[in-house]
């Protein structure tokens, strides 16, 4: 379960997230963590999410964003809110680490997202390019579609794939949540 200054580390995409202020700390209304990407970080598919809007503050490096069509890089000092359905990613291409404060507003269960995906990264269930095999991500879309969602295909498309999928991924052996990412 997260909780405050707990940390957690992905070796795929080389993003280490500690949780400064959690759901359990706020009443729900806020999810802080401080984000460290290691230089090179890889490029995350193009998402949103539907009624979370974010706030960073670039705190050492550069992130590269890609938002509303456009790819702009952040540097140290700079400030960047994302409103909620805004279609974004954010990695860091630079040659040295970068650092932000991270705020989601309202929290809904993103830390939970990010144990999950974190914890199969640790334990080699997601591969070099950063996504999950497709029936894990079909899992992980239908849990977590309130707080994670893919810029494409549309979400109704995303909803009736995943839906059909969801039941020969759970006969393949996936799960739609590990507990022992969330402990």
């Amino acid at each position: 379960m997260a909780q405050k200054n707990k940390t957690i580390s992905n070796p795929v995409n080389g993003q280490t997230i500690t949780f400064l202020q959690t759901a359990a700390d706020t009443q729900g209304q806020l999810l802080e963590m401080h984000a460290v990407y290691t230089a090179g970080s890889t490029e995350p598919p193009l998402h949103y999410h539907p009624t979370q809007a974010e706030d960073f503050v670039f705190e050492t490096g550069e992130m590269h964003v890609k938002l509303n069509g456009q790819t702009r890089v952040c540097k140290a000092g700079e400030t960047l809110h994302i409103p909620a359905a805004t279609p974004h990613a954010m990695w860091n291409a630079g040659p040295e680490p970068a650092s932000i404060n991270w705020k989601v507003r309202p929290a809904l269960d993103m830390e939970q997202f990010f144990e999950q995906v974190t914890g199969m990264a640790a334990d080699g269930k997601i591969g070099p390019s950063g996504k999950p095999p497709f029936l894990q991500t079909a899992l992980l879309a239908n849990r977590f579609s309130n707080v994670f969602r893919m810029a494409k295909p549309v979400f109704p498309v995303q909803k009736v794939v995943f839906t059909l999928l969801s039941p020969i991924a759970y006969l393949a052996g996936y799960k739609s949540f590990y507990k022992k990412y969330s402990d």
